[in-house]
């Protein structure tokens, strides 16, 4: 082991310049695949941005569904409708039953 090591010394001493180079492309390696805009948060971000549209698509379908049922709000059939369902409301002529669940 002692004599791997002395090898290693001594073709570290006798070749400084290249060591240097390879220690100084190292470092560049580690800062591109690593860094700030490095590969790794390149991917980071793409993920980020795929859930961001795929979240910006759900949201504009509920805006769709949401304009949607606004518009249809001012239909007479559909006050009726939501005021029976959610409002228990009924007409003159009409006896109302209402069943509640035990629990």
């Amino acid at each position: 082991m002692k004599q791997v090591l002395a090898d290693i010394w001594a073709y570290v001493l006798s070749n400084p310049r290249k060591i240097f180079l390879l220690a100084l492309a190292g470092v560049v390696v580690l800062w591109v695949v690593f860094g700030n805009y490095g590969v790794v948060a390149r991917l980071r971000m793409e993920a980020e941005n795929r859930m961001l549209k795929d979240l910006q698509k759900q949201e504009e379908l509920k805006i769709k569904e949401n304009t949607r049922r606004i518009r249809k709000a001012d239909d007479p059939e559909t006050i009726e409708k939501i005021a029976r369902e959610k409002y228990n409301f009924s007409r003159d002529d009409e006896t109302l039953f209402i069943i509640e669940d035990e629990k």
